[in-house]
């Protein structure tokens, strides 16, 4: 604003203008016209009109500086006339040079026409470059270079024009004028340090031009001024703590209501200056906003065609929200007009990132001190993705300080890290960092992570002296005939991973690996390595002339290595951690005497390995042994003092060493499926494990005497185990004991009602129960499924903390009236069971919201049952003949219904043939209550929900469509549901609207759609005709509402009954009765009141699909009669006191 006020002052009348967008303009004769304008504003539209161009509008206007500026959004072919007299008559053009300026052939235009007026004339033109350096405009680089490629494609019959523009720029950008990139740090240089450039802002803040503070500390009539003074300071890009001090210095030396907003790449530095609560990370754009921003530079505003899309959507993904990414990706797109091309050019992009990007990028990464560089580099080219805490180990292998590192980078947004506390990093910046890494050539690279390089490197015998790590995948390599892989050339290589993906899969992908891989002759290592990891190495030994002094990690999964390791002893002083696990032909452990340091040693699924050395128990530092799968190992040495993990599972050991079970320091243990364990040591166990204590599948084990004090849950799965020690009461935190499947148990401890759940199913030899000698709060869970239980015990009501008891398939006959003692049972399972009856006392139990008796074959009646229970399964009970109503429980009750949105009701009665008539009546007339007490309960939230719906018509056939059944089942039971369904041939009575066939019609009272609406209750009865499918069953109903003006309306809403049938299918007919909360039907009307006030007339067709639309799964079922009921909150006393 300086610089235009003084060119005015030395000019001898105003002129001005505005503009830029986008246009061609005809050669024409300059006239010197009497100057109008003092200024003349030339700018791209679409980059500046808002922001910068609007804001320097107002500042001339404010300074009364007649300024011409077009606003017009659209312009023609030509340039106006009325323009180019603008810029004629104007004393200064200021030309604002901006990322998509040269795309515009009206801006170009004008650019023309400005100079030739400064050539005749004497204009004073000023450029500003504005997010866009000098060099780009007066070279035609980067956008320009993008825009210039389109215009000669466009103007390749004149040519000469094109020519003129790019001289035109050229010309332009060599004047003198304003670049907005010059950044704090550069001003502060510039102005001769921070003490001058805070003596600006405080004069600015204070309206004092020739303010000078020469003092490290603000004086304090000044301070006094500023709290008095409310401002708004934004500091950019913040590198430095003096910055902040000399600046800003305490917040509280301005006044009350000012904003101090300060950007940074560290996040440290600002936690020097700025409370934690008071710093925010810059998240990304969101992927539609990005997709929107994407869009608007690489199709120009225009929308991308649908095959495009897609495209468009792997591009913002790989970006990632960056803003200025995706304006910059977005114009390399512009010149590209193929699917081909756009897939081609993203895969170079992701190879050869753009210039322009990694210098910004560029900048965080050069601030890092030596340390953090190194690490940031690694996790570049190696650690992305890796658990944290497994890449701090290997960054502190490679000598660097991995956590330090780490936290420097994290706090400069170079890397973040997941809520599984993985590594996460940006795309771009890893681009940025492997190409760091790198180099001009991968000879010249300090690490190698591209197979292809590596490769070159080996079959060339290149040195590659200045190589420090190198880790790649072979799979990504197509062949590979490597008769001699020779690193030894590689004299600063430390680090040496060689991965192979299929090997996550070892069954089928390491015999195709050994096919691929055919390394044959030789291999040479150099001494220097401190960390060595080859998945699938296919050699018998490491080589002889490697010496591993220096080796910290050795990793060699799914190996070839056997019998031995190294042919020879080997010094391995400095070996931290060794693993072998799956190297199926190892048969000895190396020897390990001297690797006094070693603290992790993993041999897991070695399987022809039969001893380990009794030197173990030396090794002082050892805190991780794994064995697990050594199935030929039979014994186990003394174990060292340090040991905190220890995996035998799946070994043949027999015995424990009695140093084992009395270690202190073991919190991880394993023992699962030892078959030919029979013992535990007698010693006290002084085992440190927490949690769960698994002796699961020790099938030969039949007594322990002890366990460690701080077991939780003792799993006995599969065990020969007779009985529990009666030490068990002094491990007090034990809550659970499963005893699946031990079939030789015969007896329990009194003390075993203390637990929390107690799991015996297929213990099938045990039949009592001890004495509950008294009440107890503590069991909440009891499964006795497939026991030889025939009786439970009179004292089974002091279980007054019992939540769910399992008694599927024992031999039990009757239930106890005890059971109504049973306040907190909430699910009792009698699934195939031999019971005739249930007492009439489970009325009583209002707490039981879950009963099963799923072929209970000897099962002849059901009493008055709980007013609450919400899932009642009574399946394949074929002596069923009577069914009490528990109409008079339901309105008793009724006021003390809780519904909550989600809730579900079904009471089902399929495959019971001998159901008479009287029971399905009051079935069915208990449906129509439980479905009345539901629709009532939930009608406090149909307003909101109504309200909350939206109409729309592409939205109109809208439909759950699963994949599988446990999909659908979830979204069965997200609707608050009432389902009903028992053997018989008609739609029951209440129903007032009755049709043969699939579908009905019905024609609606003019006021039905009132506020006491509940919605509809629905009824159909189907065939089964030689039906007898396993598969989920889902009830597709499509809704017709008509208006009175013909407008209409269709839904389909499936209803998922997840209920599958199988085995021995008895009923032909079925009735199915359901009701659902009437927002899944009026779903998607945008005024659904006033929509269906108007309705007169609707119709329901009922379809039978399985959940996987396959028709030949559903042959054999028909809809014969459907019924539909209107439910009004008036008609529920009338129901009540008919049922009375």
């Amino acid at each position: 604003m300086g610089c235009i006020n003084m060119w005015l002052r030395s000019l001898p009348s105003s002129s001005t203008t505005t503009s830029s967008s986008s246009v061609a303009a005809a050669d024409t004769d300059i006239t010197p016209l009497q100057e109008k304008y003092d200024v003349f504003i030339s700018f791209r539209g679409e980059d500046t009109r808002r922001t910068f161009t609007s804001h320097l509008y107002d500042a001339l206007c404010l300074k009364k500086i007649e300024t011409y500026i077009d606003y017009r959004l659209v312009r023609g072919g030509e340039i106006a006339p009325a323009l180019l007299e603008a810029i004629q008559r104007s004393a200064i053009s200021v030309i604002i040079f901006s990322k998509n300026y040269a795309s515009s052939t009206w801006c170009l235009d004008e650019l023309v026409h400005i100079l030739e007026c400064k050539e005749k004339n004497g204009q004073v033109v000023i450029p500003i470059f504005y997010d866009i350096v000098p060099s780009d405009v007066r070279k035609q680089q980067g956008s320009y270079a993008l825009a210039f490629r389109q215009l000669e494609k466009c103007f390749r019959d004149s040519i000469n024009k094109v020519h003129k523009w790019r001289a035109a720029l050229t010309q332009a950008a060599n004047l003198s004028g304003f670049d907005d990139s010059e950044k704090t740090e550069e001003k502060s240089e510039q102005m001769d340090g921070l003490n001058q450039l805070r003596n600006k802002l405080l004069g600015e803040i204070l309206k004092e031009k020739n303010l000078n503070i020469d003092t490290p500390s603000i004086p304090p009539n000044i301070l006094i001024r500023l709290r008095r003074t409310k401002a708004l300071i934004v500091l950019d890009d913040v590198n430095a703590a003096s910055q902040l001090e000399v600046l800003v210095g305490y917040h509280d030396q301005f006044c009350q209501g000012s904003r101090i907003i300060i950007t940074a790449r560290d996040k440290g530095l600002l936690e020097q200056k700025v409370d934690h609560d008071k710093i925010y990370k810059v998240e990304g754009l969101s992927s539609d906003e990005a997709l929107q921003l994407f869009h608007s530079h690489a199709f120009r505003n225009k929308s991308p065609t649908t095959d495009y899309s897609e495209l468009s959507r792997k591009v913002v993904h790989y970006i990632k929200g960056i803003p200025l990414a995706l304006k910059v990706m977005g114009s390399s797109f512009l010149p590209f007009k193929s699917k081909q091309e756009w897939e081609d050019q993203l895969n170079k992009l992701k190879r050869f990132p753009i210039e322009e990007i990694k210098r910004v990028l560029r900048v965080s990464y050069d601030g890092l001190e030596e340390n953090e560089k190194e690490i940031f580099l690694d996790i570049a080219c190696f650690h992305k993705d890796r658990k944290r805490k497994y890449a701090k180990e290997l960054l502190d292998s490679r000598g660097f300080c991995g956590e330090v590192g780490i936290k420097v980078l994290i706090d400069r947004s170079l890397i973040s890290i997941s809520e599984w506390n993985c590594i996460e990093m940006h795309d771009l910046l890893q681009e940025m960092g492997r190409a760091i890494a790198c180099g001009q050539c991968y000879e010249e690279s300090s690490r190698l992570f591209i197979a292809e390089d590596v490769y070159q490197v080996l079959t060339n015998n290149q040195r590659a002296t200045s190589v420090q790590a190198i880790s790649f995948d072979w799979s990504k390599i197509e062949k590979l005939n490597l008769n001699q892989a020779n690193f030894k050339k590689m004299y600063q290589l430390r680090w040496l991973r060689v991965g192979y993906l299929p090997l996550s899969f070892p069954s089928s992908g390491q015999s195709r690996f050994l096919e691929k891989c055919t390394l044959i002759v030789s291999l040479d290592l150099p001494n220097s390595l401190r960390y060595l990891d080859w998945e699938g190495y296919p050699l018998k030994c490491l080589p002889s002339r490697f010496s591993p002094v220096n080796l910290v990690e050795l990793h060699l999964p799914f190996s070839q290595v056997g019998p031995q390791l190294w042919n020879e002893d080997q010094n391995l002083i400095n070996l931290k951690v060794i693993s072998l696990q799956h190297s199926k032909h190892l048969i000895e452990v190396p020897n390990l005497s001297r690797s006094l340091k070693i603290e992790h040693i993993n041999l897991f699924g070695c399987e022809s390995l039969v001893e380990i050395p009794s030197y173990f128990q030396y090794l002082e530092k050892l805190t991780y042994l794994g064995l697990g799968y050594c199935k030929n190992l039979k014994y186990l040495p003394e174990m060292p003092c340090n040991v905190k993990f220890l995996d035998l599972s799946h070994t043949a050991i027999k015995e424990l060493p009695s140093s084992v079970w009395s270690h202190e320091k073991i919190t991880d243990f394993d023992v699962t499926n030892c078959k030919d364990l029979k013992s535990l040591p007698r010693s006290s166990c002084k085992l440190n494990v927490s949690g769960t204590f698994s002796l699961r599948g020790c099938e030969s084990l039949c007594e322990f005497s002890e366990l460690p004090r701080n077991t939780v849950v003792l799993d006995l799965r599969g065990t020969a185990i007779k009985e529990l020690p009666s030490s068990i009461e002094f491990v007090f935190g034990l809550t659970t004991i499963k005893l699946y499947s031990c079939k030789s148990l015969m007896s329990l401890p009194k003390n075993i009602w203390n637990l929390k759940r107690l799991d015996l199913r297929r213990c099938s030899n045990f039949q009592y129960l001890p004495k509950i000698s008294e009440r107890t709060e503590h069991l909440e869970f009891l499964n006795l499924s497939r026991t030889a239980v025939k009786k439970l015990p009179p004292s089974i009501g002091n279980l007054v903390g019992l939540r769910k008891l399992d008694l599927t398939k024992c031999s039990i006959q009757e239930i106890p009236d005890d059971l109504v003692f049973l306040t907190s049972l909430k699910e009792l399972n009698l699934n195939d069971t031999k019971i005739q009856s249930i007492p009439a006392s489970i009325k009583q139990a209002a707490w039981l919201s879950r009963l099963r008796l799923i072929r209970c074959d000897s099962l002849k009646s059901l009493p008055e049952l709980p007013p609450l229970l919400k899932s009642l399964e009574v399946e394949g009970c074929t002596s069923l003949k009577t069914v009490s109503s528990s109409s008079t429980a339901l309105i008793q009750c009724w006021d003390e219904y809780i519904f909550s949105p989600g809730l579900h009701e079904k009471h089902i009665f399929p495959s019971c043939p001998k159901l008479d008539q009287n029971a399905r009546s009051n079935i069915m007339a208990d449906a129509q209550l439980r479905i009345m007490r539901m629709a009532i309960a939930s009608s406090t939230f149909k307003e909101d929900k109504i309200e909350d719906a939206s109409y729309d018509s592409d939205d109109s056939n809208y439909e759950y469509e699963p994949d599988n059944t446990n999909e659908s089942e979830g979204k069965f039971h997200r609707r608050s549901l009432v389902a009903i369904k028992c053997s018989g041939y008609e739609i029951p009575n209440w129903f007032s609207h009755q049709s043969e066939g699939s579908s009905i019609k019905i024609q609606l009272p003019p006021d039905w759609f009132s506020t006491d609406f509940l919605g509809f209750a629905l009824s159909l009865v189907i065939a089964f005709d030689n039906y007898d499918a396993k598969w989920y069953l889902k009830i597709r109903c499509k809704y017709n509402f008509k208006t009175s003006n013909g407008e209409s309306h269709e839904i389909n809403d499936p209803l998922y009954y997840p209920y599958p049938y199988g085995g021995s299918f008895q009923d032909s007919h079925q009735v199915f009765v359901w009701w659902y909360d009437v927002f899944e039907v009026v779903k998607g009307a945008q005024r659904p009141t006033a929509f269906y006030k108007l309705v007169t007339e609707a119709s329901v067709d009922f379809n039978l699909v399985s959940i996987f639309n396959e028709p030949s799964l559903v042959e054999g079922l028909e809809v014969e009669k459907c019924g539909i009921c209107l439910l009004y909150a008036q008609d529920a006393d009338i129901i009540k006191q008919r049922t009375l």
